[in-house]
């Protein structure tokens, strides 16, 4: 997990404000950016079942006629606690939020990262 911290401790860009034209107006080569101060497309379980389900089939040591919704990571597919920090990585790139290291650890199967995605309000 330390290491994942380091990774994300330097991809973080720094919040900046949109400068502002005339009449509140944003700046026009700002029009195109989605400000994430509201969240309105909260995505159904089967999608976040059929993403999760993907992402983990399309990690290079898992056997993709082995991922089913109830597969634990270990147990089921072999992976160790390295690959699984990876999967959960992976998830995090797909649906577009962070895990924090203390759910992150309790996520090591497919149905635990549905139910956490799923129930995650910032999920897309």
């Amino acid at each position: 997990m330390a290491l994942r911290a380091a990774i994300l401790r330097h991809v973080r860009l720094p919040l900046q404000t949109a400068p502002k034209l005339h009449h509140n107006q944003p700046h026009p080569c700002l029009a195109s950016f989605r400000f994430m101060s509201s969240h309105d497309d909260h995505i159904t379980k089967e999608q976040v079942t059929d993403r999760v389900l993907a992402v983990i089939r399309d990690y290079p040591k898992v056997d993709p006629s082995k991922v089913t919704p109830n597969v634990h990571f270990e147990k089921d597919l072999g992976l160790d606690s390295l690959d699984t920090v990876e999967i959960v990585m992976a998830l995090e790139e797909e649906f577009k939020l962070e895990i924090p290291d203390k759910e992150a650890v309790r996520i090591d199967s497919c149905n635990l990262a549905i139910e956490y995605i799923s129930n995650h309000p910032m999920a897309s």
